[in-house]
């Protein structure tokens, strides 16, 4: 099987030739301090690694007056450039800076109020130090004049003929602008902070269901522009949809109904979607295979903050989804013989991939790593035939 074929295979749910391994997101930081600035591509074949190629583009709608923002010029990791409009206009405001990183303020300025959240940008990742909701009646504002951007279907079908069978073709949900993620919950909580939301869905369901959908209507316009886009898997989700963070409970009533109708759109526009759940999965495994993703992430260990049981969830959901993760890349990237690490993958392959439907990674990415043992993980992974 090429690269592609062996993907396709496990995420059908079906026996590839072996056990495909790969990572989730390789991080610029990782390439930077321990791979002299090598591409992803380069990195992928240097760790024997079976390669995911990550693009998300999107289109302005010129009719509607829509234009790239030009204050957005660099395309970084995982990053489009933003979709702008006169009534939806972008500023930042640099606040500090200092040798480790920087304080910013992005501004999204509208005819009625400018909306703004306060980032901290370091060479590892961005967190919020200030959320963009900071009144519930902002969330009107929001759905009034929020620009809903489109996939750039000639630039994602470019990558996809460049790489051919060489790689799988992976993107995301549109996420909100400034700072956000793919599902629903998780972009409200990058908006509006995970202890307030979890809050208001006590005091005031009401309102949390009416952002939900408005964030969700952005995305559904996204998806529905996905058609004739020759992504192989987008992904959907996000930690704070986990339950080491909410109740399922929480996820019944407010995540399942809104990315379960992602899902939907997702596979009539012709797309698959993996469901990302960095994070405690085991009581709402069940709750995630039922919206109908055709992957599953990232089953994370408890060694790793997650509460996984891989041969469990095999046994529970491993007939209805494809399985992506369980290695423990912070014991496992680090700090141990080489045998320990090609143990812990035989151990996923016994847990998981013996009935196909697998894809061996670490459980979403790593800043840290030594190369000799993610050489090793890869090679053993190589050794697991079916």
């Amino acid at each position: 099987m090429n690269v592609k074929d062996r993907f396709l295979s496990a995420l059908r749910g079906e026996i590839p030739d072996r056990l495909p391994v790969t990572t989730h997101h390789i991080m610029p930081y990782f390439l930077k301090k321990y791979c002299n600035n090598k591409t992803y591509q380069e990195f992928f074949l240097d760790m024997g690694i079976d390669p995911i190629e990550w693009i998300i583009d999107f289109s302005p709608n010129l009719s509607k007056g829509e234009y790239f923002d030009p204050g957005h010029k660099e395309i970084g990791f995982l990053d489009a450039r933003r979709i702008s409009n006169d009534n939806w206009r972008f500023d930042e405001e640099i606040l500090k800076t200092d040798k480790n990183a920087i304080t910013k303020r992005f501004k999204i300025i509208t005819p009625e109020k400018t909306l703004s959240m306060v980032l901290r940008v370091d060479v590892q990742s961005t967190w919020v130090l200030e959320h963009l909701i900071k009144d519930k009646k902002d969330i009107e504002i929001i759905s009034k004049y929020m620009v809903r951007p489109k996939c750039n279907i000639e630039s994602i079908n470019n990558k996809a003929r460049e790489i051919k069978d060489s790689a799988l073709l992976r993107g995301h949900i549109i996420c909100f602008d400034g700072f956000g993620q793919p599902g629903c919950w998780q972009d409200a909580s990058c908006l509006y902070g995970i202890q307030e939301l979890i809050m208001a869905t006590y005091e005031d369901p009401g309102w949390v269901h009416e952002l939900l959908k408005i964030l969700q209507s952005r995305k559904l316009t996204y998806i529905e522009s996905l058609t004739g886009a020759e992504y192989d898997l987008l992904e959907l989700g996000g930690g704070d949809a986990s339950t080491t963070v909410i109740s399922p409970d929480i996820f019944e009533e407010f995540v399942a109904p809104y990315d379960a109708k992602l899902i939907d759109c997702a596979h009539n526009s012709g797309q698959r979607i993996s469901y990302h759940t960095c994070g405690g999965m085991m009581p709402i495994l069940e709750q995630i295979a039922s919206m109908g993703p055709d992957a599953m992430e990232t089953f994370t260990p408890p060694a790793m903050g997650g509460d996984v049981d891989l041969s469990e969830a095999k046994r529970r959901i491993g007939n209805q989804v494809c399985m992506i993760g369980g290695l423990d890349q912070f014991n496992y990237f680090n700090n141990c013989p080489p045998e320990l690490t090609r143990k812990e993958v035989r151990r996923c392959f016994e847990e998981a991939g013996q009935d196909g439907g697998y894809i061996l990674s670490p459980s979403d990415h790593f800043f840290d790593a030594d190369l000799d043992l993610i050489k090793a993980f890869a090679d053993e992974a190589k050794q697991c035939k079916y």
